[in-house]
């Protein structure tokens, strides 16, 4: 990916940079990119992982595990600010105390030393699975559409929890050291060409994927979202929910809605396939706004912004 977009995140000048920035999950898709974006800017990287599949940008490597002291004690010298997105992504890739463990422990460890440490910004990765709907095993439906920070959680599973979990241990973090903490819910996070296979996958069961609202990101706006946790000025500890302007699928939003949600409450009107994640609150703690969607012509430079969106 060309990170070099990435890079006006920070274009004001009077934004203070992180001289040095552990990444934790440095050899996974966001955190590759993350890393690029960060040694493109000319900061300092510690890149930490338990294994690597190609060699990495960052100019200092840790191989270790984020649930370990030792390992994160290693990565954290020197560091002024942490992305930590080092977890095991779902919940079907581990047995399920393997799932919650690792995630819950490597967050726990990674905010506690770096909040002892006098660290004062970190950014880790949490999930719209936060709020437990998508991946419930029963029957259920989001409390209402758009998907909001504050939606009633339904959680059925170990991962869910385990994201969850991560927030809460973010908002202790910064109630305990006065480190300033952004937990970022991210939706399916991939490259443009990876999100169009995707969409073409679902489009034939579009069910499959109404209780996370058919929601995706480009994984430029990813890597955007996170560097602007890095340096944004904001006090203690923030969830926002981000995602594209639009939905992964080329059917309007109501249209869609109507078929497979027809009896959830709906907050507002959409307007085209306007997106169903509300992201005020990333757009107004951030001034984060996602550029990239699957449904523009190549070239055509990003998707414009539904009615009422902010700019």
């Amino acid at each position: 990916m060309n990170s070099s977009e990435s890079l006006d995140a920070w274009s004001d000048l009077s934004v203070v940079r992180p001289g040095r920035v552990l990444v934790t999950g440095a050899d996974g898709l966001i955190g590759r990119a993350v890393v690029a974006a960060l040694v493109e800017a000319g900061v300092g990287v510690t890149a930490l992982s338990p294994k690597w599949d190609r060699p990495s940008p960052a100019d200092r490597i840790v191989t270790g595990d984020a649930t370990e002291v030792d390992d994160v004690s290693d990565g954290l010298a020197d560091v002024d600010a942490v992305v930590h997105l080092g977890a095991i992504a779902h919940r079907d890739l581990a047995p399920p105390y393997e799932v919650y463990r690792t995630n819950t422990s490597a967050t726990f460890n990674v905010l506690s030393q770096a909040g002892q440490r006098g660290i004062s910004r970190a950014v880790i990765a949490s999930s719209i699975n936060a709020f437990g709907v998508p991946m419930n095993h029963h029957d259920v439906q989001p409390a209402y559409f758009p998907i909001d920070e504050e939606i009633p959680t339904q959680i059925d599973d170990w991962y869910s929890l385990s994201k969850r979990s991560d927030e809460l241990t973010a908002a202790m973090a910064a109630s305990h050291w006065g480190i300033d903490v952004l937990a970022v819910r991210l939706p399916h996070v991939a490259s443009l060409d990876s999100l169009r296979g995707y969409a073409a996958q679902a489009a034939p069961a579009p069910e499959r994927l109404v209780r996370e609202g058919w929601s995706y990101l480009d994984l430029r706006d990813a890597v955007r979202v996170l560097l602007l946790g890095l340096v944004v000025p904001f006090d203690g500890a923030h969830v926002i929910a981000v995602a594209a302007r639009d939905t992964l699928l080329a059917t309007d939003t109501t249209t869609l809605l109507d078929r497979y949600a027809p009896g959830v409450p709906r907050r507002r009107a959409f307007t085209g396939r306007d997106s169903l994640i509300d992201t005020t609150r990333a757009a107004n703690l951030l001034g984060f706004s996602p550029r990239h969607s699957i449904h523009a012509s190549e070239g055509s430079g990003p998707a414009p912004a539904p009615v009422g969106a902010p700019q």
